[in-house]
């Protein structure tokens, strides 16, 4: 995370006056692409299969992943791959994040979008990139690759709330 500095829980709360508090000072577009990558938290919910009813466009996720998430660390193994393209993945930027209304309200670039305060298991305020898989947020050992699942047996596999510990 190179020159950002995460709040720890070691330390006494810091105010929304605190500069290292980015995402509650600037726009989405004034952050800087460090700052903007920043607010992922690697839980992996925006890499699950999703199907949207096309009479009440109601999104429903299902527990099957992208072919390219690592499953443990719930992180794109393509991500930093320039001029690699996977045609179906909704590149979340800070133009798109106002219009995917799929994210969980737990998406940390949906937080900052919103202007609300990040959760305490969150990298960022926690200081740890571990404690949204301790917290249950993110899908790690609750998804399974599309590899491994035929495409007619996707419906088969939809959750109810990716973002809820089980």
């Amino acid at each position: 995370m190179g020159g950002i500095r995460l709040n720890t829980c070691t330390h006494e709360p810091e105010t929304a006056d605190d500069p290292y508090l980015f995402w509650k000072k600037k726009t989405l577009r004034e952050m800087t692409p460090e700052e903007w990558e920043s607010l992922c938290s690697r839980c992996g919910i925006c890499c699950l299969n999703r199907f949207k009813d096309g009479k009440t466009g109601k999104v429903f996720f299902t527990k099957i992943a992208c072919r390219f998430l690592d499953l443990d660390r719930c992180a794109c193994t393509v991500y930093a791959k320039p001029f690699y393209s996977v045609p179906e993945c909704e590149k979340i930027t800070p133009e798109t994040v106002y219009t995917l209304k799929w994210l969980p309200r737990t998406c940390g670039y949906r937080c900052a979008a919103e202007g609300r305060d990040l959760e305490w298991w969150h990298p960022l305020i926690s200081g740890h990139p571990a404690t949204v898989h301790q917290a249950g947020i993110s899908i790690r050992n609750r998804a399974v690759s599309e590899h491994s699942i035929p495409l007619n047996e996707f419906e088969n596999y939809i959750m109810k709330k990716p973002n809820t510990p089980p």
